[in-house]
């Protein structure tokens, strides 16, 4: 079934989706639905009343919709079967779901995929799918990075080729203060642009570096590169933390902890300036060898960060073991946490361990200026994520930060 839009539209609504499949069993609820959608600016609704009558009208169009709204409990086809089928056909538009249960059961729900967007309760409310349209249509930052051919695999010979020929080199992704917004450091991140696969994606090098056993050489450069761009921005006044991330196979390498300090040497940084990330899932494996390089490091005066807090299974026994200064927690606790009470409970929960163990903390992920308002709220000290800025190359971050100048008075707390 396919609506036609009313008269009268929302002059203040959001960008006009294409088209939204709205899915209830219930005539008046669908009703209404299609009725906000219009009202909202979109340009054609269709409706279906379960979820096999949705499948039907998704193969009758010509083009996908911009955005499905579903009612979980349906007859024949209820909405996280559909869900499912609709993963398994490889169909990635963003859902919405509607649910007359609680928050925990959505919360839960808007785990299974990623086109799962927000969890809504019943009945439907202007002011949220108000607030749906505008994430979905007008996203905070585009994906502008260029993703290589699938079907054109990265092989060891080209990892090779590119350590040695320098087509592996950092970007940069601002931290910055949550209560002023000023920006306080950055983030190195590898990143490989390979000149006929484009962008080549960090899980799939990093991986296969630690596999060929070139993690050494992989982060070398990376530590190499950074280094000499953090002293090369302070040479002009502008003095960074630096974040770098350390894998604990090279940690166990005796000879890391004199490279890493004969490196900090020679580019007049302070060790306090260089923080080193440790991933938490990682440190279940840590050796001895590793560990005793972390204290060593630490005694020099190096921050140590655990990072994607809240992923392993080990967070609290880790923290007892090392002497980590920074607590960094996932984009997962942190991203939509203003509006999941689930991920509030455990941010906040996270930020108040951190705060009594006298750590500073770093939120990543960070998306949306509601999630900013959380973390401020609840005491973080930095942030990062595409709400601020995405990683960039390092030639663009001083131009970055004279523009992000006219943002501080948006993102600065209340007094």
């Amino acid at each position: 079934m396919t609506a036609a839009p009313p008269c009268e539209q929302d002059p203040d609504a959001p960008a006009a989706a294409r088209s939204i499949l709205v899915i209830d069993d219930s005539e008046v609820q669908r009703r209404h639905a299609v009725r906000l959608c219009f009202e909202l600016g979109a340009l054609e609704v269709h409706e279906a009343c379960h979820g096999r009558q949705a499948l039907e009208v998704l193969a009758r169009l010509s083009a996908l919709p911009s955005l499905i709204i579903v009612d979980l409990e349906m007859p024949e086809m209820d909405g996280i079967e559909l869900i499912e089928v609709l993963q398994q056909q490889g169909v990635r538009i963003p859902i919405v779901l509607l649910s007359g249960h609680g928050d925990a059961l959505l919360d839960s729900v808007q785990t299974m995929g990623a086109s799962v967007v927000r969890g809504l309760r019943k009945p439907l409310e202007r002011a949220d799918l108000q607030g749906v349209l505008r994430e979905v249509l007008s996203p905070a930052e585009p994906v502008i990075e260029r993703r290589r051919a699938p079907h054109l695999p990265i092989d060891p010979p080209m990892l090779v080729e590119a350590l040695r020929s320098g087509g592996i080199v950092p970007h940069f992704q601002p931290k910055v203060d949550t209560r002023t917004g000023l920006l306080r450091g950055v983030e190195a991140l590898a990143r490989w642009q390979h000149p006929l696969l484009g962008m080549v994606p960090p899980d799939e090098f990093i991986p296969m570096a630690e596999r060929m056993g070139l993690i050494h050489d992989l982060t070398r450069t990376m530590v190499e590169q950074s280094f000499a761009q953090c002293a090369a921005w302070q040479s002009r006044g502008m003095r960074l933390t630096l974040a770098i991330n350390m894998s604990p196979q090279l940690l166990a390498n005796p000879d890391i902890f004199g490279e890493i300090c004969a490196q900090q040497v020679r580019h007049g940084l302070s060790p306090s300036q260089v923080v080193l990330e440790i991933t938490e899932g990682s440190m279940v494996e840590t050796s001895s060898a590793a560990h005793s390089a972390l204290v060593r490091l630490r005694l020099r005066g190096f921050g140590l960060s655990i990072d994607d807090y809240g992923t392993g299974f080990s967070s609290l026994q880790q923290l007892s073991r090392i002497p980590f200064t920074e607590l960094k927690i996932d984009r997962s606790f942190v991203h939509g946490a203003h509006r999941r009470k689930s991920l509030r409970v455990i941010l906040e929960s996270a930020l108040e361990l951190a705060r009594r163990l006298q750590l500073s903390t770093v939120a990543e992920g960070v998306e949306h200026l509601e999630d900013w308002r959380l973390l401020q709220d609840f005491g973080c000290t930095t942030a990062q994520g595409w709400l601020i800025a995405k990683a960039m190359p390092p030639e663009e971050l001083p131009g970055w930060n004279r523009a992000h100048g006219a943002r501080l008075a948006t993102l600065r707390a209340a007094p």
